[in-house]
């Protein structure tokens, strides 16, 4: 759940030649309380698992569906790029390079689409990229809640048009040409948050909002750019919930993936009470032994995140034909996260469950021809 892309935490400081200097830091040591749950040896029967979170209504999804889709008059009309076209082509190069090191697959995924929507998504997934860093990247254990104050208030920045360096003027560029809300970033900083006040969640409600602020997110921000098949048969709103679900799923996936991981830096990302129902506690995680309680545990819990794939399943195909490959790609090859771990025994205490490049290369002919499926014979 960590990566490697690193940045300053504070906005830029600009001089008068124009050139741009890294802040000072203003970082401080936070420290991260365990809690480890009380055992429940008792149970012999293990009732099925809850599959469903928060409704999407309470997450205001619609309202921020409503508030892109009025953004749409705006675009390329009232609003105009102040950017020098060099600068901007740079700008966009540099994500571009970004996205292309550290989501390989996905990259390969966004050279169907469209420049303009190419550019776009790259900046949003540095930008994510970026704030994800802050939590889970080599400063992280600088981090505090003044960090991500600034952040949003840079965030903030970006879309008023005042961007601190030329990978925010990226974003900034996507902002102005397609109908973005600012919502969505916010939250994905809330998710951060999140992260640095708890590392415990007691049950999947609790688990599922995270799994929206940190992920889902993401897939609110790039249905704008994306786009909505003009032959669709669903509702935008539906289009925008699958997405939703894409982003919970893939979330799911990560965290199924990185038990042993987070473990080792005292975080359990699992539902305590669901633990509890199988008899298990967090020091059953942190003791890194796959017993049949933990097999069974991890079975209910993976077929939840599949839960969530097949309901994105139907919603990829109502996205802008050009933009479906990528889409079906991460779909495909998360799933097969959930496969490996299968083929792992369900040891994802001591092994790390990934998909290898072939099998990689192997997804992308299958994503293709799904992509290629109209909306019309998706639904009938």
């Amino acid at each position: 759940m960590s990566s490697t892309f690193s940045l300053a935490p504070k906005p830029y400081i600009r001089e008068s030649n124009g050139n741009l200097l890294p802040p000072k830091s203003m970082l401080t040591t936070i420290r991260a309380e365990v809690i480890t749950a009380p055992k429940q040896r008792n149970t012999r029967s293990f009732p099925e698992l809850s599959i469903q979170g928060i409704p999407v209504a309470d997450l205001h999804v619609q309202e921020i569906v409503q508030r892109q889709s009025k953004s749409i008059a705006k675009v390329g009309t009232s609003r105009k790029s102040q950017f020098d076209p060099s600068f901007l082509e740079e700008a966009y190069q540099r994500c571009r390079n970004i996205c292309a090191e550290y989501a390989k697959t996905f990259y390969l995924g966004t050279l169907l689409m469209t420049e303009e929507r190419q550019k776009a998504i790259w900046a949003i997934y540095v930008w994510c990229r970026r704030t994800d860093e802050l939590v889970d990247g080599p400063n992280s254990g600088h981090m505090n809640s003044e960090v991500l104050d600034s952040w949003e208030e840079r965030l903030e920045d970006i879309f008023e048009g005042r961007p601190y360096d030329m990978l925010d003027a990226a974003l900034t560029h996507t902002v102005l040409s397609f109908p973005l809300d600012i919502k969505p970033f916010r939250d994905m900083i809330e998710g951060m948050r999140m992260d640095t006040r708890k590392c415990r969640y007691q049950n999947f409600q609790e688990l599922y909002l995270y799994c929206y602020y940190v992920a889902g997110t993401v897939g609110l921000m790039s249905v704008p750019v994306m786009g909505i098949a003009p032959d669709s048969l669903n509702s935008t709103q539906s289009t925008y919930d699958a997405a939703l679900y894409l982003g919970i799923g893939n979330q799911l996936t990560n965290i199924l993936r990185d038990v042993g991981e987070d473990a080792a830096r005292g975080r359990v990302y699992l539902p305590q009470d669901e633990l509890a129902q199988f008899g298990l506690c967090d020091n059953d995680v942190f003791a890194r032994k796959v017993t049949d309680q933990w097999r069974k545990f991890m079975k209910e819990q993976i077929s939840r995140a599949r839960f969530y794939f097949n309901l994105a399943e139907e919603g990829a195909s109502q996205l802008d034909k050009d933009s479906r490959w990528p889409v079906w790609s991460s779909l495909l090859i998360y799933r097969n996260i959930l496969d490996a771990i299968e083929e792992n025994d369900y040891d994802n205490l001591t092994k790390r469950a990934y998909v290898g490049r072939a099998k990689k290369l192997l997804m992308l002919p299958m994503a293709y021809t799904k992509s290629l499926h109209t909306p019309s014979l998706i639904s009938q």
